[in-house]
């Protein structure tokens, strides 16, 4: 056990971060903080260390790692600035939480987190069936005011919301059972329904949080939140889905990858 020098209590580190093997190049050009934020945020990411472990204080570091302090203490406010670590008053440097890196392609959000190791859950908030209105009826390819599914769920991870999801599905395309959506996700109900799902039009935005919004994702009112809105059509090219739904950019963002046309 370490004595905490700046906040009033003794400190541990977590076993998660004792095992970790850190590989410093030292002949590098890229600088060591870089490189040890870099190692720490992955990490984080991979849950490796997972939402409330400490990491020490800086000199335990610096003397395990033999890096400066300095060094250390700037590779630990590159992860504050991020929001992935945080320094607490009679606790120490905390991981807080890792931010959701989502690849652009067809895939569903429940999918996603559960691949990156994030424990997704998810609350059912709305499931009832309604008629179209324009934008939906449009995009489903269906007569205004017929009747649509529409879903409301909250997603989170680690016990922190991430995502505001709104959904609309063709009525009787699958049975939309409550229980099930909340122990996974509305793509793999709809594999297992054998709906092959084949592409997508999406859209993505960003805009402030309103006060409902600010609320369901803990946010303060006016926060930023990334917006996706989403057609996704079966392999006969029939639009079996459309959704709009809001995430948290202090805990989201999308994953391009680009390249050079020839």
């Amino acid at each position: 056990m370490a004595k905490n020098r700046g906040y009033g209590r003794a400190e541990t580190t977590t076993p998660a971060l004792d095992s970790l093997d850190f590989a410093l190049d030292r002949g590098s050009p890229v600088p060591l903080y870089y490189q040890l934020a870099q190692q720490l945020e992955a990490a984080i990411e991979h849950g490796v260390l997972a939402p409330g472990n400490l990491l020490g204080n800086e000199i335990d570091l610096s003397v395990r790692l033999g890096l400066s302090r300095p060094t250390v203490r700037q590779a630990i406010q590159t992860l504050v600035d991020k929001g992935l670590l945080v320094r607490r008053r009679g606790v120490g440097t905390q991981v807080v939480h890792s931010q959701v890196k989502r690849p652009l392609e067809l895939s569903s959000l429940y999918d996603d987190l559960e691949e990156a190791g994030q424990g997704p859950t998810t609350q059912v908030v709305r499931n009832e069936l309604v008629p179209a209105a324009p934008d939906v009826a449009a995009a489903l390819g269906i007569a205004e005011g017929g009747e649509v599914t529409v879903l409301e769920r909250l997603r989170s991870t680690h016990g922190q919301p991430v995502a505001f999801l709104c959904n609309y599905l063709p009525a009787g395309l699958l049975d939309l059972d409550t229980a099930r959506l909340e122990a996974t996700g509305l793509y793999r109900m709809m594999r297992s329904a054998g709906i092959t799902l084949h592409s997508a039009h999406q859209t993505i935005g960003a805009r402030a949080a309103t006060a409902e919004e600010a609320s369901r994702l803990d946010e303060k009112e006016g926060a930023a939140l990334l917006t996706m809105q989403r057609t996704a059509y079966d392999d006969t090219g029939r639009p079996v889905e459309y959704g709009t739904h809001v995430y948290r950019a202090s805990r989201y963002a999308f994953d391009f990858q680009l390249l050079v046309r020839p």
